[in-house]
């Protein structure tokens, strides 16, 4: 049976200063830090001894510095894949949300959502975005271990888990599969029928000891 853990990375400087993420790089806060500590412990609480695990994350420092928590308590090493970063919004990355806010064009509620042009120069569309955690999906489902852990970003989140069950991307315009920072969504393939679970979406229970400490 196959177990996918997505972690969605816990809280960067970008959400504190009230900046667009996407491309930019923030980093965790203290605050973040210690989240991934316990969000690392969650996993190692659920995974057990001796299980072959396997490791991938997207290469920005949020990402990669809670993959560095989970690396450390499970003895592997991070495989980084820049196509499980979040959106790009292109020369609205690191500027303030209002700014983004003031020039962004939402989709429409009926017709083109996937290649709609949201206003700001360089941002990517949701189909180049969705087609990019689609191709690293397919890698990563390709191998046959039965423990493996993404880590990626929030909104990223939503296509990793429509590649999971094999939504066609072109039926992706509508999808959108929210979880806080710092979760842990749980999807399982059983090995009989083949049928593939989303078991648990943005499981936050692990953060309460962080918020504690």
């Amino acid at each position: 049976m196959r177990t996918l853990y997505v972690v969605t990375h816990p809280e960067a400087t970008h959400h504190v200063e009230g900046v667009v993420g996407g491309w930019h790089d923030s980093q965790l806060t203290p605050a973040g830090v210690r989240a991934a500590v316990s969000l690392a412990r969650a996993l190692r609480a659920q995974i057990p001894d001796g299980a072959e695990v396997e490791l991938f994350s997207s290469d920005l420092r949020r990402t990669l510095r809670t993959a560095d928590e989970v690396a450390e308590l499970f003895g592997v090493k991070p495989v980084l894949d820049r196509r499980l970063r979040e959106k790009s919004y292109g020369e609205a990355g690191g500027k303030p949300q209002e700014w983004l806010d003031r020039r962004f064009v939402p989709p429409p509620a009926v017709g083109e959502r996937m290649d709609h042009d949201e206003g700001v120069a360089g941002s990517e569309t949701k189909a180049a975005w969705a087609r990019r955690v689609y191709a690293a999906m397919d890698e990563i489902l390709r191998s046959t271990c039965e423990h493996q852990i993404v880590v990626t970003h929030g909104g990223s989140l939503t296509f990793v888990v429509a590649s999971w069950i094999k939504m066609p991307i072109e039926s992706a315009g509508y999808a959108s599969f929210r979880a806080p920072s710092g979760s842990i969504t749980t999807l399982r393939e059983d090995d009989f029928f083949h049928n593939r679970q989303v078991v648990g979406l943005g499981c936050t229970l692990h953060l309460d000891s962080a918020r504690d400490g």
